[in-house]
């Protein structure tokens, strides 16, 4: 029981599971993907929660409430999120040697290959399959 709440709040926080980084804390693993479901997720509780609210108290004339409701409850928090990714990304194409290969996608920190996560300490492939990116995209 207490691993199905874990997966909800791994939702609900960005989280997809955790890893340790180079100080032995954990931190969570981020994806594309995961950044948009949590937002769709919390979207969704803030329009249920609101049109309950809405209901029981009478407050129509209060709808607008609902969009700062949204950006600050949804929006705002996966939009971080998704800055703190790209961050995260950034570093791992700088300090990898997969950062340079035709086979990794930005997007979701993926070896297309091996359909595995790439990590600063993890290459699916160990190196072996590398191939250089075209120059023009290397720029």
């Amino acid at each position: 029981m207490e691993n199905i709440f874990d997966k909800i709040s791994d939702v609900l926080m960005f989280r997809e599971g955790t890893e340790a980084d180079e100080y032995g804390s954990l931190i969570p693993v981020l994806t594309t993907g995961s950044i948009v479901w949590g937002i769709m997720l919390r979207t969704v509780f803030v329009v249920f929660l609101s049109f309950v609210i809405f209901y029981l108290f009478d407050l129509y004339k209060f709808v607008w409430v609902v969009l700062f409701a949204l950006w600050f409850g949804a929006a705002y928090p996966g939009w971080r999120q998704f800055q703190l990714f790209n961050e995260r990304v950034k570093k791992v194409v700088e300090s990898t040697l997969c950062g340079s290969c035709l086979h990794f996608e930005k997007s979701s920190q993926l070896c297309k290959i091996y359909d595995e996560h790439v990590t600063q300490e993890y290459i699916p492939c160990e190196g072996l399959n590398w191939e250089p990116l075209p120059y023009e995209e290397s720029k």
